[in-house]
């Protein structure tokens, strides 16, 4: 269907598969994924099995994420390559990947927008809980995978939080926003981290000004409401209606009794 797939192989959880698509401009990928999605499910249903996207079909097995691959270019140049620096990340690298980071949180609604979405942010599966970035590491929230001599133009900023229910429009919009406006205003980006985030001490987090990503969508939500860079991505229109479904969600999923709630509390209580 025109859609180049780069690679595609099982992932670590049971039937979880990951499919690459060959890179291309935010707004042909963001059509690229909505009709994979849709193709792959069709396809599914006709061989009697059932493709979801779901982020966390199950509690002890890794969710699924939508890592996301960011760079600019200016012509045919890698506008985040730089051969004189140690990491070969330019200073429009540093000040994009400033910018996810201190937008993170408020656009986390637009990257993550339903309440499975947080069931996969959380620790010890290999999805990103803390606001950090580095060269190594799969648990940050940021990597830019290591440079190969001779593939300038493959330098990357890697996003891991999105999963592949979200909304690809809204998603990249948000994700191009926020790293555009740490190179407008000229954010200055921290050291990478170079040891496992994960076990630091809460204090250690807090003094090298690492955060995290909130850890459901009614913290989501309440820092979208106080983000004047999605209001602006959005625009008004797209910004309230998405505030307004999702404080709806939130209001019927936190007054909808589970079945962890009724066999752990009803025989107890």
């Amino acid at each position: 269907m025109g859609i180049p797939v780069k690679y595609s192989h099982h992932e670590g959880a049971p039937s979880q598969h990951e499919i690459d698509l060959q890179y291309t401009d935010a707004l042909t990928m963001a059509d690229n994924v909505m009709t994979a999605r849709m193709v792959i499910k069709e396809l599914a249903q006709q061989q009697g099995v059932y493709a979801s996207f779901m982020p966390k079909p199950f509690s002890t097995s890794n969710g699924s994420g939508m890592h996301t691959h960011q760079s600019l270019f200016r012509g045919n140049s890698n506008a985040f390559y730089d051969p004189d620096d140690d990491l070969h990340l330019s200073v429009i690298g540093k000040r994009f990947i400033a910018g996810l980071l201190r937008h993170a949180p408020e656009i986390t609604l637009v990257t993550n927008q339903w309440v499975n979405s947080y069931k996969r942010l959380v620790p010890g599966y290999e999805a990103p809980v803390h606001v950090s970035w580095t060269m190594s590491s799969r648990l940050d929230l940021i990597r830019v995978p290591s440079y190969k001599a001779g593939y300038e133009t493959s330098l990357r900023v890697e996003y891991r939080a999105p999963d592949p229910a979200c909304n690809p429009y809204l998603a990249f919009s948000a994700l191009l926003a926020a790293g555009l406006k740490g190179i407008e205003d000229e954010y200055p980006v921290p050291s990478p981290i170079t040891s496992d985030v994960a076990s630091m001490s809460a204090e250690e987090r807090t003094a090298r000004g690492i955060g995290r990503l909130p850890t459901s969508m009614g913290e989501a939500i309440t820092l979208a409401e106080n983000s004047e860079l999605l209001r602006e991505t959005l625009g008004d229109f797209v910004y309230e209606t998405l505030i307004r479904n999702k404080k709806q969600e939130w209001e019927q999923y936190r007054s909808t009794v589970t079945d962890y709630e009724i066999s752990r509390y009803l025989p107890l209580l």
